[in-house]
C-alpha cells in the first residue's frame, strides 16, 4: 500500500461541556457533502465514539469533514478519515491513548484503517491490519500518479464476494508483494520493471462488470503511462507517469478522449 498526497480535511473541536453518563450526544459531525451520512453509519463518527469510550472522555466534540476524495472509489477515503479521527482526537485531548491502543481500535473499525495511522508505504498482511512500514521507494522518486474516477463507485463487499467466481485469483500468489517491493527499491531502471509486477485480484470482477475501467487502462498505457492499475476495490484507476509534466499531459489526453465528467487528479509520488 502506498499513500498519496490527496486527502479530505478534518477539523476537531472540544465544546468544553461535560456530559452526564447516558445523556446527550457526544459527537456532532458535519460534512461538506450532504449525501454523506453524519450519524453512526459514518466511520468518522464510529472512530470518534470508540476513541471517547476507550479514553474515558465525556466531553462533547464537534468534527467537520471537508470531502474531496470521491466515495466508494477504492482510495481509502473513509478509512483514512477514521484513522485521522483517532490521531486528531488523541492529540486534542493530550494523548491519553498509546500507539498500541490506537492500532487496536483502528483494526476493530476496519481492516485497512491501521495503515493510515502511519504516513509511509507499507506491507499489509493478514486481513490488511498487520502493517509493516517501509521506507520510500527509490523507483518512484520524481514520478507522479494520475487518478481517474468515473463517477460511480464499487462496493468493497461486492468485489470480495465476486472473487469466488475467479478461483485463479482468489488465493493470490505467495511472495508477489515482496517481489514488487524489491523491484520498487531499485532505482536504476526507474519504475518500469516494478510496474510489470503491479497486480490487483479485485480487478477480475470489477473489469468484467465495468469495461470502462479496462478502456481507461488501455488508453493510459498506450499514451505514455509507465504502469496502470485499479486502486483497491475500485472504481478509481491510477497510472504512474515518469514525472508530473507527463502526468498532466496524460490527464489532458484523457479528458479529450473520455470527456470532462470524470474526476481526475494528478499527485506526486
Amino acid at each position: 500500500m502506498h499513500p498519496i498526497a490527496y486527502y479530505d480535511h478534518l477539523t476537531f473541536k472540544c465544546n468544553g461541556s461535560v456530559r452526564k453518563t447516558g445523556s446527550g450526544e457526544p459527537i456532532n459531525l458535519s460534512c461538506s457533502d450532504p449525501s454523506l451520512p453524519t450519524d453512526k453509519s459514518n466511520l468518522v463518527y464510529r472512530a470518534a465514539q470508540s476513541f471517547l469510550q476507550a479514553a474515558g472522555i465525556k466531553d462533547v466534540v464537534s468534527i467537520h469533514l471537508e470531502k474531496r476524495i470521491p466515495m466508494a472509489a477504492g482510495l481509502g477515503g473513509g478509512s483514512g478519515n477514521a484513522a485521522m479521527t483517532l490521531l486528531g482526537l488523541n492529540e486534542l485531548f493530550g494523548s491519553p491513548l498509546g500507539p498500541k491502543k490506537l492500532d487496536d481500535i483502528a483494526a476493530s473499525l476496519g481492516s485497512d484503517i491501521p495503515f493510515f495511522l502511519q504516513d509511509g508505504p507499507a506491507l499489509a498482511t493478514g486481513r490488511g491490519d498487520q502493517i509493516k512500514t517501509l521506507p520510500s521507494f527509490p523507483a518512484l522518486k520524481g514520478t507522479a500518479f494520475l487518478l481517474i474516477h468515473p463517477g460511480f463507485g464499487i462496493a468493497t463487499a461486492w468485489a470480495y464476494q465476486q472473487l469466488a467466481r475467479f478461483p485463479e485469483v482468489l488465493n493470490g500468489r505467495h511472495g508477489r508483494a515482496e517481489q514488487l517491493i524489491a523491484a520498487l527499491n531499485h532505482s536504476a531502471s526507474g519504475p518500469g520493471e516494478a510496474c510489470k509486477l503491479l497486480y490487483n485480484s479485485l480487478e477480475a470482477p470489477a473489469l468484467e462488470k465495468y469495461p470502462l475501467l479496462q478502456l481507461f487502462q488501455d488508453f493510459l498505457r498506450s499514451n505514455g503511462a509507465v504502469g496502470t492499475l485499479m486502486s483497491g476495490s475500485g472504481s478509481t484507476t491510477f497510472a504512474i507517469a515518469k514525472d508530473q509534466a507527463t502526468a498532466e499531459q496524460l490527464a489532458e489526453k484523457l479528458r479529450s478522449k473520455f470527456g470532462e465528467k470524470n474526476w481526475v487528479a494528478v499527485v506526486t509520488a
